[in-house]
């Protein structure tokens, strides 16, 4: 893997995308979503997590954050990843309404039968292409292109009327994600 695409600098601004195993589209129910939130809202409180913007797609997730606590945002974005794997597939094997169930958690067992580091479902891809974010053009134009992705994929119209997205933050209005810290870029 390129130096490009690893957590190096454990004060820099990081954009990182990460993806359900085999891109399968788990964010449609906006419980997932939902459960991918509260766990974001946690490591804020928490953890230390500073979300500069953020949005959730069918099957993928976009970030720009840092660590401004002690911990390494490699291991900040590493425990995010496991605990929420865990309580989605919680949330999918309880959940009476999913469909999918046995397809789903089929996918996940054979993901973690080809993985070494996984024990019985693996939900996230491990890539996770990790960009420090150096300039202030830069951090806009990924800004930029997260709020776009659902704009892109069809969902909305305008950037700002995806829920589960930062966009209506830079907006001027509240999004579902408290502290979010608005980035400003005059260009």
């Amino acid at each position: 893997m390129s130096r490009n695409y690893k957590f190096h600098n454990p004060e820099g601004l990081y954009f990182v995308s990460f993806a359900v195993v085999e891109w399968l589209d788990v964010f449609t129910r906006n419980e997932y979503k939902d459960i991918l939130l509260e766990n974001l809202s946690y490591c804020q409180l928490n953890k230390g997590m500073e979300i500069i913007a953020w949005c959730i797609m069918t099957n993928h997730v976009h970030l720009i954050f840092r660590s401004v606590e002690v911990q390494h945002p490699a291991l900040l974005l590493g425990d995010f990843k496991r605990f929420t794997s865990k309580a989605i597939v919680k949330e999918i094997k309880e959940n009476p309404e999913e469909s999918r169930r046995e397809y789903l958690l089929e996918h996940f067992r054979n993901a973690a039968g080809k993985s070494s580091n996984v024990a019985n479902h693996q939900f996230w891809r491990h890539d996770n292409k990790p960009i420090e974010l150096w300039s202030k053009k830069i951090i806009w134009e990924k800004v930029k292109y997260i709020h776009n992705n659902p704009v892109e994929a069809g969902l909305v119209f305008r950037a700002e009327d995806y829920m589960y997205s930062s966009a209506v933050d830079y907006s001027g209005e509240k999004g579902l994600l408290n502290d979010v810290v608005v980035f400003q870029y005059f260009g």
